[in-house]
């Protein structure tokens, strides 16, 4: 094996942010496409320096004529590296992207924990970061849907998802596959422009670095980096202060003194906590800017209803929170 720099880069990068510990199990997610296959190819040969069990994990969408030939490429991959392979095939067709996605990372999980797997492996690149980032910006979101590909993040009490590639571009994963001669499947509907991500990444994109910035891509990608950080630290401090703030009775009542010295971006996040206690969907802006409003509103002043029914009320030095949730 040929020791690249990109082995190296990839060995430091789950060393100093600690991704994975030594002889651990890792259930790599495997579409057949370059980078999941750049991915699998840099974990087997780091392999015998950290002493992983790897698995490959492959979900049929069934969305695409091709897509059984794809799963029995990637199993063959599999046969011929001598890595377990597990097959997830959809009942029914996946006809959206975040259905296709949430689905996937279920059927990810539930492989996991049936054969014991400590770590999914996705093969996210800086090139997902940057455009998850333009697309989330573009539908409306705070700084955490900015971030929203992170390095690691929890899937359940013992499952963690891991992207070990996202300080590596696309065209640095399409190079590596060429150099190693990898049998990358095509996927046609990533050419399919109906998808807005294919829009981002085809024609948003190069636009943006024909314009204004050769290197938008990479730029995009370090901001989506500096945003992570500053939301786990503004997040831990949202929490502390919850604790403080709120508190339950017979109904959910919130201190306005406590909230009132604390800075804008976090009486925001603590109202955005509160109401996803209560609420059965993730609340939007509006909901949020509706319940901050009463940290300074005048006495007995109250919100119409939320989703559900529940209603915020003003009194003295409390937002009470009554009906609509148990």
């Amino acid at each position: 094996m040929v020791w690249t720099a990109l082995h190296a880069k990839i060995h430091r990068t789950i060393r100093s942010r600690h991704l994975f510990e030594r002889h651990q199990r890792l259930l790599v997610a495997v579409s057949g496409g370059q980078d999941s296959l750049c991915l699998i190819k840099l974990l087997l040969d780091l392999q015998p320096k950290w002493g992983w069990d790897l698995g490959i994990a492959h979900c049929d969408h069934c969305w695409r004529a091709d897509s059984q030939a794809n799963a029995r490429h990637v199993e063959n991959l599999a046969q011929s590296w001598g890595v377990s392979f597990y097959l997830e095939t959809a009942q029914t067709p996946v006809n959206s992207e975040a259905t296709a996605r949430d689905w996937r990372y279920q059927a990810m999980i539930a492989i996991a924990q049936a054969h014991n797997y400590q770590y999914i492996v996705t093969g996210h690149t800086a090139s997902d970061r940057a455009e998850t980032l333009l697309y989330n910006l573009i539908r409306g979101t705070g700084a955490d849907g900015l971030q929203a590909l992170t390095w690691q993040r929890s899937l359940s009490t013992n499952i963690s998802l891991v992207r070990p590639l996202l300080d590596v571009n696309r065209k640095q994963t399409e190079q590596f596959c060429q150099e190693y001669n990898l049998p990358i499947w095509q996927d046609s509907t990533n050419q399919d422009l109906k998808y807005a991500r294919n829009r981002i990444r085809q024609e948003l994109i190069p636009y943006l670095q024909a314009n204004f910035n050769p290197q938008a891509e990479l730029a995009i990608a370090q901001t989506a980096e500096l945003l992570q950080a500053e939301v786990e630290y503004l997040e831990q401090a949202a929490q502390e202060l919850h604790k403080a703030a709120v508190e339950w009775d017979k109904e959910m009542r919130i201190n306005r003194r406590v909230l009132q010295t604390a800075p804008l971006a976090l009486q925001r996040r603590v109202m955005r906590q509160v109401l996803q206690q209560i609420l059965a969907d993730a609340p939007n802006f509006e909901q949020i800017e509706k319940l901050t409003a009463l940290i300074i509103a005048p006495n007995r002043s109250q919100t119409d209803p939320f989703p559900g029914g529940a209603i915020a009320q003003v009194q003295d030095h409390w937002i009470l929170l009554t009906r609509g949730f148990s």
